[in-house]
């Protein structure tokens, strides 16, 4: 039976998409090559709302954030953090000898603009990191109203983690002023994993200019300018079925419209609010509840793996919490190409477990 993914992410991906890495190998220093890679940019720059360069990396998410701390903090990076993802961008600054401050949220709620403010107005920071979808909370963070509080520092680089929001809930990058916007494969584009994508703006390179050690495979001084020099080209062998693949579904995306994608995620995020409230209490304050993954606590003290190896058996899976939330609470990823009728049949299932199950162990 194949299984259906609510997780996080990897996503299920769908059969037409995963046959285009199938295609025939060509060379990576060829036009081919080139225009694969600029085909594949410029849908990107329409998806992340940006004018500003995109850089592909055969590389996870977290190795583009890390490149990105260590090629545009100069000074000190101001990390603000309402989960796991936000608190790794803490860890990684300080794994690389950057200087760096954690600023966390209360649990369950969103980093403010006034958060952000105070912060800002010490000077202490040149660069800040923020997560605009927090995936071990299922909180997205008020992304516009931040901007507001950031455009007054003209100083900052400002770092976002896009992974788990961009082709899902709107990000509209050069609007907020975003530096850096990284996104994964694997999430709300409705790809296997391997591959990560950075937007990069011209302030955010200048930045790098001024730094030493940035690296060699994550230094995106070296990613931007051999994108200029040679054509589209990288400074080692990409992932060239990956791009195939990219290319096909990014087509699929913008011809269901961006607006329309966004509209569904959000279709998606209320039918799973709606469901859950009825057992359960979200984790996050609802004001802020992600359209792409809701975090659920777990107050009926539910065997979360129990509860997943009985889901397997009819063709699903769900995730446990993340970090210091296993087993607190579960989450449900409801992102990427999935449909209110999938969604529902999940429901349906989840349903009946837990009333026989689970409600009656509680009883």
């Amino acid at each position: 039976m194949k299984k259906k993914l609510f997780i996080p992410g990897p996503v299920s991906v769908k059969e037409d998409v995963l046959a285009q890495m199938t295609k025939a190998i060509i060379g990576h220093r060829t036009v081919a090559a080139s225009d694969l890679q600029r085909s594949i940019s410029e849908k990107l720059q329409r998806i992340f709302y940006t004018k500003n360069r995109i850089i592909l990396s055969t590389s996870s998410g977290t190795a583009l954030m890390e490149g990105a701390i260590r090629s545009f903090t100069k000074k000190r990076a101001a990390v603000f953090s309402n989960g796991f993802f936000g608190d790794l961008w803490h860890e990684m600054a300080l794994r690389n000898n950057i200087e760096a401050d954690l600023f966390r949220a209360k649990k369950g709620k969103p980093i403010t603009s006034e958060m952000v403010d105070s912060v800002l107005s010490t000077g202490k920071y040149d660069l800040i990191t923020i997560t605009h979808n927090e995936t071990s909370s299922g909180i997205t963070n008020p992304i516009e109203e931040i901007s507001e509080v950031i455009k007054k520092y003209p100083e900052i680089v400002w770092l976002v983690d896009g992974v788990s929001s961009i082709g899902g809930i709107k990000l509209e990058v050069d609007k907020l002023g975003i530096d850096v916007c990284i996104a994964s494969t694997q999430k709300c584009l409705g790809l296997p994993p391997g591959m990560a994508i950075a937007s990069v703006s011209e302030k955010a390179i200048e930045r790098a200019r001024s730094i030493d050690f940035r690296g060699y495979y994550l230094d995106f001084l070296e990613l931007y300018e051999t994108i200029e020099k040679m054509d589209y080209q990288y400074i080692s062998t990409p992932a060239l079925p990956m791009m195939n693949a990219i290319d096909y579904q990014l087509n699929k995306i913008l011809n269901e419209g961006l607006e329309n994608r966004f509209k569904r995620h959000e279709t998606l995020g209320n039918i799973v609010r709606d469901w859950a409230k009825k057992y359960f209490p979200l984790y996050t304050e609802e004001a802020y509840s992600s359209n792409t993954v809701t975090t659920i606590e777990n107050s009926l003290n539910m065997d979360i793996d129990l509860l997943n190896k009985m889901l397997e058996k009819r063709g699903f899976e769900i995730s446990n919490g993340y970090g210091n939330l296993r087993d607190k609470t579960f989450r449900i990823g409801h992102m990427a190409d999935c449909t209110v009728e999938e969604l529902e049949e999940l429901i349906d299932n989840l349903d009946e477990i837990i009333r026989i199950k689970f409600c009656k162990a509680s009883a």
